[in-house]
């Protein structure tokens, strides 16, 4: 397993070629941009469980966002007017990133929105909290980690060009909306839903080794510039939005209900 805490040593017996003091440098720099976009990307988590837990542990805080109803298949939510506000209020985050120009936001207004993005998004989903076990809770989160640091770890160091691939599970994340709003509103079958979820897992465990090497390799273009910063918080953003929702879809398969 490849070690991003430690510089890679260097080899000068039998057969070795000594490395160029610049590409150590180099690797070194690298090796210290990916640990700081994964530590704010972990902090965001963290931070958005925190969150999460407040909610779900103040009655009237989540009763301002949701109200939990009884259905014939168990306990659901309705989110309040508010509710809708918070749960949109990330997405708005990240269209203003996209279409407002991230070369025109300062490192410290992006870290901003990061954390804002990460606390609103904890609030969002505080739901979960009530309608899961703590348990069921605890063992999805791991098995998420688990996965999202397999698949990022292989596209950090693999040799194989992704962006084909990245392509291809862009648009599936387009067909995987279309697919859950088509059975919101007219099928409503467990199956498919079940289906989306997989998808959803696969889809979004597949875009974390794409995100990986992309930042990898960007790195080289952005070094030493003042979007080396940005990036940073850029990457973390892209990292937790891909490790949150690979954990949701996996939830629906490991999530025992409280009801």
């Amino acid at each position: 397993m490849a070690n991003w805490n430690e510089p890679r040593t260097t080899q000068t017996g039998f057969g070795s070629v000594p490395r160029a003091g610049g590409a150590v440098v180099f690797d070194e720099g690298l090796r210290r941009h990916m640990l700081s976009i994964y530590n704010y990307m972990a902090s965001g988590v963290l931070l958005s469980a925190v969150i999460a837990l407040v909610f779900a542990n103040s009655q009237s805080l989540l009763n301002s966002l949701y109200q939990v109803i009884s259905t014939p298949q168990g306990q659901a939510i309705q989110p309040t007017l508010l509710g809708w506000i918070v749960m949109l209020a990330p997405l708005g985050i990240v269209l203003a990133i996209r279409f407002g120009g991230a070369e025109r936001f300062s490192v410290g207004t992006l870290k901003a929105m990061f954390w804002a993005y990460a606390a609103l998004f904890g609030a969002s989903i505080s739901y979960i909290v009530i309608l899961y076990t703590g348990q069921s809770l605890g063992a999805t989160f791991f098995a998420a980690a688990g996965a999202f640091a397999g698949m990022s770890l292989f596209g950090y160091t693999t040799g194989k060009n992704l962006s084909a691939l990245g392509s291809f599970l862009m648009m599936g994340v387009i067909g995987l909306i279309i697919a859950m709003v088509l059975n919101l509103f007219f099928f409503h079958s467990t199956a498919f839903d079940l289906a989306i979820s997989a998808l959803g897992v696969l889809i979004f465990a597949g875009l974390t080794a794409y995100y990986t090497q992309a930042l990898k390799e960007g790195y080289a273009h952005v070094r030493g510039t003042p979007w080396e910063g940005k990036q940073v918080v850029l990457g973390a953003l892209t990292l937790y939005i891909a490790f949150i929702n690979m954990f949701l879809f996996l939830l629906r398969f490991m999530g025992n209900s409280r009801s």
